[in-house]
């Protein structure tokens, strides 16, 4: 592999080491809090929701803006994305409780 195969590898593996960090929005102990509760996450939701398979996320690399005292907020604290219901072609939003509580924020309405 030549250095600029490699780099490129590097970058790929970065970008999904991050992705999956993203994915568990407020982290493993709040997800894990939600689920004791008997609530789901907001992609859990979405995977029971959806056509397995089908889902499509968009937003995953937003970042809050602004000062936080949530500090760096995974995805603005929503998950959004594409997908299908039934085979049919569908927008999905959904705030997540995980991080913010669940709460709006700027980035959310633009």
């Amino acid at each position: 592999m030549n250095d600029d195969n490699q780099h490129k590898a590097q970058q790929l593996n970065e970008l999904k080491e991050r992705r999956q960090k993203l994915q568990m929005m407020g982290g493993s102990d709040r997800v894990a809090a939600q689920n004791k509760r008997g609530k789901l996450t907001a992609r859990q939701r979405i995977d029971m929701l959806l056509d397995e398979g089908s889902f499509q996320e968009t937003g995953i690399f937003v970042k809050s803006r602004g000062a936080s005292s949530y500090g760096d907020v995974p995805a603005d604290a929503v998950v959004t994305g594409l997908g299908k219901i039934d085979g049919r072609k569908i927008c999905i939003y959904a705030q997540d409780f995980t991080s913010m509580g669940g709460t709006m924020s700027e980035m959310q309405g633009r």
